[in-house]
């Protein structure tokens, strides 16, 4: 049977990952008042210790792990000539997957018998993490590589993730908005919608005017284009701000009542970039976004 990896920018809670057996954990570092921390899914994070840091000033930034943290996670299998499945976020979010590739091709080099295959969800937080969810369900039940992988191929670009952000200051800061948008938008109360594309990057998908409007939309994004509700669960995530979660949440319960509908933080690492007040919302539908 092969090993599973998965990583901390899936944000796939602790308490699912252990329930199905995942122990092979990237954890993804964040600083945060001088101090370095890596996310471990929620286990001992403090959601609102987190971000109420961060509204009080105090900027966090996330880092990428290099080519020998990447060595220290995957040599005791490469030595012992594993096959290795890594069901990973997008590569299109950060330039961690450069040191990755390094460290894989130097232990390809001296462990050759070993075999090493990195899955890309083309997703982030739970936009990967339900596509690593039913990734390690397979993984459990005895699934091989080549299985697993052929069923993400048919699954991954059904993964939907539509969020929005309470304020643009931090997407600005991102590099992912100019001063001038994120100051317009700020005075005019302007909430993108922001949605996962096939590729795996992050696009604007839509704007309105206004946070309850933008609650409503997410509600709707979710009512609308749904597909099997009965087998997969949708995910409610919001950055210290659990009052709009619950109204997402109960409007999508009166349209889909047989739902499953899960409901957690969004972690320190994701939250950097998007800020305190992003709610968001990852489900399966037919196609991702629009």
């Amino acid at each position: 049977m092969s090993v599973f990896f998965i990583d901390t920018n899936c944000e796939l809670w602790w308490e699912k990952a252990k329930e199905l057996g995942i122990t092979n954990i990237i954890k993804m570092p964040y600083t945060i008042c001088d101090d370095e921390y890596y996310y471990d899914l929620g286990e001992k994070y403090n959601p609102k210790e987190f971000y109420g840091l961060v509204r009080k000033g105090n900027m966090p930034i996330t880092s990428c792990l290099n080519a020998e943290n990447y060595k220290e996670y995957f040599e005791p299998f490469f030595k012992k000539g594993e096959e290795i499945l890594y069901v990973s976020f997008s590569s299109k979010m950060s330039g961690t997957f450069t040191f990755l590739d390094m460290a894989i091709k130097e232990l390809s080099e001296k462990y050759p018998a070993a075999k090493f295959t990195r899955y890309d969800t083309k997703g982030i937080s739970m936009g990967a993490g339900l596509s690593v969810y039913e990734a390690a369900k397979l993984h459990k039940a005895g699934k091989s590589v080549k299985e697993i992988t052929d069923f993400l191929d048919g699954f991954i670009l059904r993964v939907n993730a539509v969020f929005s952000p309470d304020s643009l200051q931090h997407l600005k800061k991102g590099g992912r908005l100019s001063s001038a948008q994120a100051l317009i938008g700020g005075l005019l109360q302007i909430k993108p919608l922001i949605r996962l594309n096939d590729e795996g990057a992050l696009y604007s998908a839509a704007k309105v005017n206004g946070r309850q409007k933008a609650i409503g939309a997410i509600a709707e994004d979710v009512i609308e284009n749904i597909a099997d509700a009965d087998k997969y669960p949708i995910v409610v995530l919001d950055a210290d701000c659990e009052d709009d979660a619950q109204k997402i949440i109960q409007k999508i319960k009166a349209a889909l009542p047989d739902a499953e509908v899960w409901h957690q933080p969004v972690g320190p690492v994701i939250g950097t970039h998007c800020g305190p007040g992003t709610i968001a919302v990852c489900y399966v539908g037919n196609s991702r976004g629009r």
